[in-house]
């Protein structure tokens, strides 16, 4: 299994018992008095959705980083790629004339 298959699934189970021990303590609050079902069930929300923007945010670092490693391979994006072709192909038919 590779590292970052590995990394995926730790991270993946991190999150679900986050989410799972998160849950009980509300429970727990909840069967205390401590708040309502409905603050529970907005807290539960706040804290999914504070996950959700997190990670967004690690996904987009994850991405430029792997961009960043692509363009010191020696590598192009497809958009450098078509803006070559582009241009070639304009020589191309320049000559052509």
């Amino acid at each position: 299994m590779s590292l970052l298959r590995k990394g995926f699934y730790l991270g993946l189970g991190a999150a679900i018992s986050g989410k799972e021990k998160f849950e009980k303590g509300l429970n727990e609050m909840v069967r205390k008095g401590d708040v309502s079902p409905a603050e529970a069930r907005e807290m539960l929300n706040a804290w999914l959705a504070k996950g959700e923007v997190k990670n967004k945010e690690w996904n987009e670092q994850a991405q430029a980083r792997m961009q960043d490693h692509v363009k010191e391979l020696g590598f192009v994006t497809r958009e450098e790629y078509e803006l070559l072709e582009a241009r070639l192909q304009r020589l191309e038919n320049q000559n052509k004339q």
